[in-house]
C-alpha cells in the first residue's frame, strides 16, 4: 500500500488539467501547512520552487527524517512536489503564524495558488505549543474560540484579494478551522467556495451546527478519518466521515502519513472496535458535562501543565522527570475539590467506557482515588 510521498512519485507529474485536485491532494496541502514558511510574504507570491530553496537553505532534511514528530516529515513534501507537474508550478501567498498567549489563540494558514486557477486555503493543525492545545479543548465550551475567529477574517482577506475558485482544508484543529471559517466568512466568499476538506478534525458544539452559514457549507464538507480515530471523534458533526485506513495503529493513525493511498483515493475501512468504544467513551463523558464544569477541568489539567515552566509538550518532554515532578507537585498543592473534580471526572471517563475506575487505577492511587471520591 502506498502513502502520501509514494503518490507524489507516481502520480505527481499528471496535471490538475488531466486528473483534478482531489482528497488525497488535498491531505498533501493540508499537511504542507505544517511547514514553517516565514519567507512566503503576508502580502504579494512566492514560488513552490523559491519556497522550498529558502527553506532548506535553514532545514536539514536529514534532521527533519530522524526527528520522530510526524508533523516534521511535512517538509519534505517539498521535493516531489517541486518534482512533478502537478504541483510545480504552484506559488504560495498569506502565510501567517500567529501564537497569542493572553488571548489563547494559535493560528497558522498558508495560501496556494494552483495550476487550474483555483486557490487552495489550508490551515495548519495543533503545534506542540500548550496555547495551541488549550485551545483544542476551549472548543468543547466556548461558541467561538480566537482562533476560529480569526481564521473567518482569513478567509475573508484571501476571498477578497483572489478572483479565483477557492477550496479550504485542514488537518487536525486546522480542519476544525477550516470548516468555520468557510461556514461563517462572508456570502460573497463562501459562494466560490467548492470544497471543504477536514482531515480527523475536531467538530463543534451542537449549537454550531444549527447556524445558518453552517447549514448551507455542509453539503460541500468532506469529512475524512482514520478506523481508530480521537480527534475527528470529538463534539458534533452532521456531516457523515469517509473511514480511511492507516498503517499505524490507535491514536498514532492521527498523523496523516500514515494513512494509505490507493491510485488517486485512501483505501477505505471500517470503524474499528478501539474507533466505536472511543467514539460512545467521548460521547457518554462529554454530555455529562456542562460547559462551567469542561471550563473548570480545561482551566485546571493546563494550570498543571503550565506549572512545568514550558511552554510547549515538546519542551516538556526533554525535561520529562522535571516536568513530571512539578505537575505531581501541582496536584498535591490544588484544593481538595479540584482534585476531587479531576479524579472525579476520570472516573467518569473511565465508567463510560464500561470499566470501573478503580479497575483501572493501580495499588495505592485506586487507594487514594477512592479516598478522594468518598
Amino acid at each position: 500500500m502506498a502513502n502520501l510521498f509514494d503518490y507524489l512519485d507516481w502520480r505527481g507529474d499528471v496535471p490538475l488539467t488531466v486528473d483534478p485536485l482531489g482528497e488525497v491532494d488535498a491531505l498533501l496541502l493540508a499537511e504542507l501547512a505544517y511547514t514553517w514558511f516565514e519567507d512566503i510574504p503576508a502580502e504579494g507570491e512566492l514560488s513552490l520552487q523559491s519556497a522550498t530553496l529558502a527553506f532548506f537553505r535553514d532545514h536539514s532534511r536529514e534532521a527533519l527524517r530522524n526527528s520522530g514528530v510526524a508533523t516534521d516529515q511535512a517538509p519534505l513534501l517539498l521535493d516531489g512536489l517541486c518534482a512533478g507537474a502537478r504541483f510545480g508550478t504552484m506559488r504560495m501567498s498569506r502565510y501567517i503564524n500567529e501564537v497569542d498567549r493572553e488571548k489563547e489563540a494559535q493560528i497558522s494558514a498558508v495560501t496556494y495558488l494552483l495550476s487550474d486557477g483555483s486557490a487552495f486555503v489550508a490551515f495548519r493543525g495543533t503545534d506542540s505549543s500548550l496555547v495551541g492545545w488549550k485551545e483544542d479543548f476551549d472548543f468543547s465550551y466556548l461558541p467561538e474560540t480566537e482562533g476560529q475567529r480569526r481564521a473567518v477574517g482569513y478567509l475573508n482577506a484571501v476571498g477578497a484579494a483572489l478572483d479565483r475558485p477557492l477550496r479550504v482544508g485542514g488537518h487536525s484543529k486546522g480542519g476544525n478551522f477550516a470548516v468555520y471559517a468557510a461556514s461563517f466568512c462572508d456570502s460573497a466568499v463562501q459562494d466560490r467556495i467548492r470544497t471543504v476538506y477536514a482531515f480527523d478534525a475536531p467538530g463543534f458544539r451542537t449549537s454550531t451546527l444549527s447556524r445558518e452559514g453552517y447549514r448551507r457549507i455542509l453539503p460541500r464538507v468532506v469529512r475524512i478519518l482514520p478506523d481508530t480515530s480521537l480527534v475527528g471523534r470529538l463534539l458534533s458533526s452532521d456531516s457523515r466521515p469517509q473511514v480511511v485506513k492507516s498503517a499505524a495503529a490507535g491514536v498514532s493513525q492521527h498523523d496523516g502519513f500514515t494513512w494509505l493511498v490507493r491510485r488517486n483515493r485512501f483505501v477505505p475501512a471500517e470503524v474499528s472496535e478501539l474507533g466505536r468504544l472511543i467514539d460512545q467513551t467521548l460521547g457518554d463523558w462529554l454530555e455529562q458535562m456542562d460547559d462551567d464544569t469542561r471550563r473548570s477541568l480545561t482551566d485546571t489539567v493546563f494550570s498543571l501543565f503550565a506549572s512545568t515552566g514550558q511552554d510547549s509538550f515538546h519542551g516538556m518532554s526533554e525535561q520529562k522527570w522535571k516536568s513530571a515532578e512539578a505537575m505531581l507537585g501541582s496536584v498535591a498543592g490544588l484544593p481538595r475539590e479540584k482534585r476531587q473534580e479531576l479524579l472525579r471526572l476520570l472516573g467518569k471517563l473511565l465508567q463510560s467506557g464500561g470499566q470501573s475506575a478503580t479497575a483501572r487505577l493501580p495499588g495505592r492511587v485506586g487507594e487514594r482515588w477512592q479516598g478522594e471520591r468518598g
